[in-house]
């Protein structure tokens, strides 16, 4: 029999890890969403109850991050039952951590199991780009892919989507720092323009392939030198307030890496010595931020018991 409800942690995610743009990124423990899923007599998808937004997000199923890809999921299963969605916000909104991206993995992932798990997390990665989609403008899944799969995902193709799981044993530590400003992607996304120099693709391409060698090999040092942006981090800096002064203050520290998570205005640093990211943090305070200090997610979107108010 299918579950009736279900209540899911979405987690954060940092897209593009400096040279893979668009096309990398990983899971991370805090922060994410929550979404409760809940059959109902009544055809169709609702979102019946959004928290921590602000009010600022659309309730109408069809353009929220949460719903878009369930409704298409029921179409494509020929499912003809309801499902009914609360989406609790626990991230802040245009921060460049996958916040509509934690929100349309949860919603397709708590979906599909109350149709019984038809599809495999790798499958449901199409039906949470239409959560993107709506969001952003862009289908792209460099932030629902591992908010789905976990650990760190490549996107070797769109068309057709070839999605694969970066197998790696290294262990980090994540530095998150998120200023208090406010970066919408369609506006970071415009910034960057549509060429690129033969000369930034071939320098791109190889901090793109030393990273996932690195990542295979279980190599931090070659992880640390290619952990390098020529393309967006020029561009997309500047709106973040004292970010070379940031970022040679985490290098210096010990980070084995530190870029613009996604879009931005967030900021990551990898560490392989968790107290020195400890000691970094601290050395930060006085920045007008939000900070997280997390690890890799290496599960992805998953169930939490309890009831929503426990949860919350």
């Amino acid at each position: 029999m299918n579950r009736q409800t279900v209540t899911v942690f979405s987690p954060a995610t940092v897209a593009n890890i400096a040279c893979g743009f668009d096309i990398l990124g990983f899971a991370v423990g805090e922060p994410g969403d929550i979404v409760k899923a809940t059959l109902s007599d009544e055809p169709g998808v609702r979102v019946v109850k959004i928290t921590g937004d602000g009010g600022v997000l659309p309730t109408g199923s069809e353009k929220n991050a949460a719903t878009a890809g369930v409704i298409k999921l029921l179409n494509d299963t020929n499912s003809k039952v309801g499902i009914e969605i609360e989406l609790h916000k626990k991230m802040p909104l245009g921060s460049g951590l996958g916040s509509s991206a934690a929100s349309a993995a949860g919603g397709v992932y708590a979906a599909n199991v109350l149709l019984g798990s038809p599809l495999s997390r790798s499958e449901l990665i199409s039906y949470a780009m239409e959560g993107e989609r709506v969001a952003c403008g862009t289908a792209h899944a460099d932030n629902v892919a591992p908010a789905l799969l976990g650990g760190f995902v490549a996107v070797r193709s769109y068309n057709p989507l070839d999605v694969v799981r970066i197998p790696t044993e290294l262990t980090f530590s994540c530095l998150l720092i998120k200023p208090h400003v406010e970066v919408m992607t369609k506006e970071a996304r415009q910034v960057l323009g549509t060429e690129i120099s033969l000369e930034q693709h071939v320098i791109q391409s190889g901090n793109l392939s030393g990273l996932l060698v690195g990542l295979m090999t279980n190599d931090s040092e070659l992880v640390s030198r290619s952990i390098v942006d020529v393309i967006a981090e020029p561009k997309r800096s500047k709106w973040i307030p004292h970010y070379d002064e940031m970022k040679n203050y985490l290098m210096n520290q010990g980070a084995i890496g530190c870029c613009i998570s996604g879009s931005g205005p967030s900021v990551f640093s990898l560490f392989t010595d968790r107290e020195k990211a400890e000691r970094a943090q601290e050395g930060l305070k006085d920045f007008e931020a939000d900070f997280y200090l997390t690890d890799v997610n290496t599960n992805g979107v998953s169930e939490i018991e309890g009831s929503i108010d426990e949860i919350l």
